[in-house]
């Protein structure tokens, strides 16, 4: 080993990463402190329309809009999980948990998907997106805490960025896979039609690719649920902050109320993604 380091040249890739952070920070400070403004406004309005009206009304309207878009076993699993919840005294800590759940998708939405248009349309992007895409879902999620927290500090929003960055690329793969599954005969006769390509892709290629991106949106909110738990590591609230406060007192009791919450949320979450999914399919 000792022999191979002597041979190898060491490469400084800490330094470099390190050197890179502190260049951004001091150089972008402006930047960085209008985005934590904005996110935290963000954040704020999400928690406020989430907590604003009474617990059973707010579950009223969860079960509703459940109904609305799945079915009613769906809409009485909704019902329970959340009134469950509310037994469980933590509907506060829930609704800040789909808070930045709902802000992060969205964000990842808003950037993914028009960045999968652009990566199908561009091969020299394509060559460039994709590798950025693998080393995103690949790198351990803990990692995107340390430079956030540099950046931003603890709380909220430094958990929302470091979501956002981790629940992305499904957003950007999923959208660029179904465009490039959209038939070419169906784009022929668009073509035939006089179509021009802003219009082939309006009504053509998004709507043909709409199910597959509905399945990229039910993976970015698993991700970005899973994510915000583990930013309870470097201040955010929340659920994540209850399991976190459960390993420091050895409370399993804590731990395992906090966890059936976690759950409840995503069920909720991916049921109502998937049957959006399916219905859009059909």
């Amino acid at each position: 080993m000792k022999a191979a380091a002597s041979i190898i040249p060491t490469i400084p890739l800490d330094k470099w990463a390190n050197t890179f952070v502190d260049y951004i920070t001091t150089s972008f400070s402006g930047l960085f402190d209008f985005i934590n403004k904005m996110m935290t406004y963000i954040i704020g309005s999400f928690e406020w329309l989430l907590t604003a009206p009474p617990p059973l009304v707010m579950v009223a309207i969860l079960v509703a809009l459940s109904w609305r878009l799945t079915n009613w076993k769906v809409a009485f699993f909704t019902c329970f999980g959340l009134l469950l919840i509310i037994s469980l005294q933590l509907w506060e800590p829930a609704m800040l948990t789909l808070a930045l759940v709902i802000a992060s998708t969205l964000l990842s939405l808003i950037i993914g998907v028009p960045l999968g248009v652009v990566t199908y349309r561009s091969k020299k992007v394509k060559a460039v997106i994709k590798p950025i895409l693998d080393i995103m879902q690949t790198m351990p999620a803990f990692v995107y805490l340390i430079p956030s927290v540099l950046i931003f500090g603890l709380g909220n929003v430094t958990a929302l960025l470091a979501t956002f960055v981790f629940a992305m690329p499904p957003a950007v793969r999923l959208t660029l896979l179904g465009l490039e599954q959209v038939p070419k005969t169906t784009l022929e006769a668009a073509e035939a039609f006089g179509a021009s390509e802003w219009q082939k892709l309006i009504k053509v290629q998004l709507p043909l690719a709409l199910p597959m991106i509905m399945s990229g949106v039910n993976q970015v909110i698993m991700l970005s649920l899973s994510m915000v738990v583990i930013s309870s590591m470097v201040g955010a609230g929340g659920l994540g902050a209850e399991v976190l406060r459960s390993i420091s007192l050895l409370d399993v009791g804590l731990g395992f109320i906090g966890g059936i919450s976690v759950v409840i949320l995503a069920i909720i979450l991916d049921r109502i993604t998937i049957f959006t999914t399916n219905k859009k399919a059909s």
